[in-house]
């Protein structure tokens, strides 16, 4: 059963096996406010016991690509494309996201798929292009962790 993600009043909704379900909760919410406010694309999210065909294409392109194998249990799933480029997520139970986002390009004869990753606590690893941007997402998980991270140089985020 599909759920749509409201990110004005975030629920853990899916995700209550998680220990850290409230901050990957939050997290799922901030990338649904992002798809809203970028573009108008509601955020839908399915269990993964019902989407094996978006686990199998992320396990796919984390394995071939980067060499990832996961062994945490995935607990939903997304997968969509808005406007020329293609989307899929997998929220983790130990509180790993995984985004995959592939541009479409017609006639380009090799896509490459890239892959961002964001973990609770202590979450970053993934593809940034400026400290600003890394800023940015220490500054929402130390409000989604609710004061678990005091500053910079304890979590060792370049603020």
């Amino acid at each position: 059963m599909s759920y749509t993600v409201d990110f004005k009043n975030v629920s853990a909704v899916g995700l209550e096996s998680s220990p850290v379900a409230k901050a990957l909760a939050g997290l799922r919410a901030n990338e649904a406010r992002y798809f809203i406010n970028k573009f108008k694309h509601v955020f839908i999210v399915v269990p993964a016991a019902e989407s094996r065909e978006t686990l199998d294409y992320v396990n796919r392109i984390l394995k071939e690509e980067r060499g990832i194998q996961f062994a945490a249990k995935p607990l939903e799933t997304s997968r969509f494309q808005v406007e020329n480029i293609k989307f899929a997520y997998v929220f983790y139970e130990d509180g790993r996201a995984g985004k995959i986002r592939k541009k479409v390009n017609v006639g380009h004869p090799r896509e490459r798929c890239h892959f961002s990753m964001y973990q609770f606590p202590g979450f970053p690893y993934t593809k940034r292009k400026s400290i600003l941007e890394r800023r940015g997402k220490h500054e929402l998980f130390c409000r989604i962790a609710n004061g678990l991270c005091t500053g910079a140089r304890q979590c060792r985020m370049l603020c």
